[in-house]
C-alpha cells in the first residue's frame, strides 16, 4: 500500500473516532428542558363564549305557612323501639304468652289466647322482675302477676285470677327458641 493512502486513512479514522466520542459525550449529558412560560399558558387557553343568562336561578322560595299535623303525619314515619323487647313463652299448663317489655315505661304487655293485659313493674329488682295488673287477662275483674327471672328473661311465672280471687291459676313459662322477636 501506498504511504500517502495510509496517512489519509489514519487521519480519517482519527477524525471519525473524535466525532463518535463527541456524539457519545453529548448524548450522556443532561439537557435542561424548558418549561412553558406564563405567557405561553395564557395564549394557549381558548376563549369560551359566555351566556347572558345565569346557570342556576337565584330565586329562593320560602314557605312561611306551617303545615298541619295531618299533612305531616302522612309523610312522617318515626319508630324508635330501643327499649322494647318482645319474647314468646310456652307455659305449663299449656299456654302461649307473648310478652312485650317496655323498659322505659316499666311495663310489660302480656298477650294470650284469652286476651291482652298491660302490667306495671312493682319492684326495682332485675332478678326477678315483678309486674302486676288489677284486671284479668280477658279484661274483666281479677288480677295478673308476672314474675320473670334471669338476665335474658328466660323464665317466667304468671299468676292470674278472675273475679274469684281464691281460684288462682299459676303458669310456669320458658322462653321459646325463637322467643326473642
Amino acid at each position: 500500500m501506498n504511504v500517502k493512502l495510509l496517512k489519509q486513512l489514519r487521519a480519517s479514522v482519527a477524525l471519525t473516532g473524535l466525532l463518535a466520542g463527541a456524539l457519545t459525550l453529548s448524548a450522556c449529558q443532561q439537557q435542561q428542558e424548558t418549561e412553558p412560560s406564563l405567557e405561553d399558558s395564557i395564549s394557549s387557553e381558548q376563549s369560551v363564549p359566555m351566556s347572558a343568562e345565569p346557570a342556576e336561578p337565584s330565586d329562593v322560595v320560602v314557605d312561611t305557612e306551617d303545615a298541619s299535623l295531618n299533612e305531616v303525619e302522612g309523610d312522617t314515619v318515626a319508630s324508635v323501639n330501643t327499649s322494647v323487647n318482645q319474647i314468646t313463652y310456652l307455659c305449663s299448663p299449656e299456654l302461649k304468652v307473648e310478652a312485650t317489655y317496655k323498659d322505659a315505661e316499666n311495663q310489660v304487655v302480656i298477650g294470650t289466647a284469652q286476651g291482652t293485659v298491660t302490667l306495671i313493674k312493682t319492684n326495682d329488682a332485675i332478678n326477678p322482675e315483678v309486674f302486676e295488673g288489677e284486671s284479668a287477662i280477658d279484661g274483666g275483674e281479677g288480677f295478673v302477676q308476672w314474675r320473670v327471672a334471669h338476665d335474658d328473661r328466660e323464665t317466667g311465672v304468671m299468676r292470674t285470677a278472675g273475679s274469684d280471687a281464691t281460684n288462682v291459676s299459676t303458669y310456669e313459662c320458658k322462653k321459646t327458641e325463637e322467643g326473642a322477636v
